[in-house]
């Protein structure tokens, strides 16, 4: 089963299937009127206890790696990159549907997707030149809060809330969406910054 052999590169892979699985669901009700709101929201239920079991599973591959010594070169770039497809692409979803679109604005996708991809590239590059470029606690942070947020905006469209609930819900998750995008902004400068301390070891 080549590199399907270990269990860890097994849950990375059902993951994967089923961030593909919560895209399709989004897909169903993406171009849904506010008029079909009780349909939509039974999907976003269906969704929303998806996104939680892909989220909360995040941990589980990489411990079992680290902790049966199957840590692979597959597992090292296909948890990543399984991690960013999931928020991400769940990102651009909520951000074009007409019921979410207000509280997640196209553009802080956008920043949140330029950062993505700067630490990437940084990553690359000072790996490339022998250099290391772990995770710090800015960037756990950011995960943990993309994750929530994201969350909680399927969760306010997931039920039937009353109006006062609703109203709370949507201004806490305002404040998480905000969150996420100062802590975004915060990790990819802590990134940068490490990325210049790295390269000037590597040259001194």
């Amino acid at each position: 089963m080549g590199v399907f052999t270990h269990w860890p590169n097994r849950i990375t892979a059902i993951r994967f299937g089923g961030a593909l699985l919560l895209f399709a669901l989004f897909a169903l009700t993406l171009d849904r009127p506010a008029a079909e709101l009780p349909e939509v929201r039974g999907w976003m239920n269906v969704a929303f206890w998806l996104f939680v079991v892909i989220a909360s599973t995040d941990f589980l591959d990489g411990y079992i790696a680290r902790r049966d010594g199957h840590v692979t070169a597959f597992g090292r770039i296909a948890d990543p990159f399984t991690d960013k497809v999931l928020i991400l692409g769940a990102m651009i979803f909520l951000a074009a549907a007409p019921w979410s679109r207000e509280l997640l604005p196209a553009w802080m996708v956008v920043i949140i997707l330029a950062r993505e991809l700067l630490v990437t590239g940084l990553r690359g590059y000072v790996e490339s030149r022998g250099g290391e470029f772990p995770a710090d606690r800015w960037g756990k942070l950011k995960m943990i809060l993309q994750c929530i947020a994201v969350g909680s905006l399927f969760w306010i469209h997931a039920w039937a809330w009353p109006q006062a609930w609703a109203n709370f819900w949507a201004g806490l998750t305002t404040v998480l969406v905000w969150a996420t995008l100062v802590s975004t902004v915060a990790s990819g400068g802590s990134y940068v910054q490490k990325t210049v301390l790295a390269l000037r070891e590597l040259e001194g």
